[in-house]
């Protein structure tokens, strides 16, 4: 552990991921999401080996789920998005992907959010824009946050930048990860890694260090 002027500046992976100022993010495992990769077993294996290892060392632990506003809410970005996402060529022609209250947008049942942890609902990509998660990480004096789920290239990359604006570190779970295009996934963790901001690890990197 480095120190300068009363503050301790982690250097290992173990030092990184001290439960006790560490979050765990676990981003967008829902239903509707998940039954579009082909890998999806994959991933909600390693995501649950994540969270196993993340609770039995005590680590503060958040769930995210992407929500949409009602069509007559969802304003310019969000119609514009759902034109891209639905490959519809007028606004009038979508619809709301994932309503709060519907089965696609509820979590992997095999997750099962715990008392003691929260889910965080949002309409962006940065799990920390229009959330209550960066008040939460602050008072409770987290200094890292560590990432897992799906989408790499869409979402947890975003997430990572933002929390790294933010002041944390971000560490990003490479092999408990999902994605949408293995391309575009691989130039993200490729971005994060070169930049420096975050911390790519593994699972049996963070079981170790959590251990530790």
């Amino acid at each position: 552990m480095d120190r300068l002027f009363g503050l301790d500046i982690p250097e290992t992976l173990a030092e990184v991921c001290d439960p006790r100022r560490s979050a765990l993010v676990v981003y967008d495992m829902q239903v509707g999401i998940l039954r579009q990769l082909a890998d999806a077993a994959r991933v909600l294996g390693a995501v649950l080996e994540v969270l196993d290892v993340a609770r039995g060392a005590g680590v503060r632990t958040f769930f995210t789920r992407h929500i949409s506003m009602p069509t007559e809410l969802a304003g310019v970005f969000q119609l514009r998005q759902a034109k891209v996402w639905e490959r519809q060529e007028r606004a009038a022609d979508t619809h709301p992907l994932f309503p709060p209250d519907a089965p696609q947008t509820q979590l992997a049942p095999e997750l099962a959010p715990r008392a003691g942890e929260a889910t965080v609902d949002k309409i962006t990509m940065s799990a920390f824009e229009g959330t209550f998660l960066d008040i939460v990480l602050r008072d409770c004096g987290v200094v890292s946050v560590i990432l897992v789920g799906v989408a790499i290239e869409v979402g947890i990359e975003p997430t990572a930048r933002h929390a790294a604006d933010l002041g944390y570190i971000p560490v990003v779970v490479s092999d408990a990860l999902g994605w949408g295009d293995e391309a575009a996934a691989k130039r993200s963790l490729e971005a994060l890694e070169w930049a420096g901001d975050s911390v790519i690890a593994d699972i049996a990197g963070l079981r170790t260090a959590l251990g530790a």
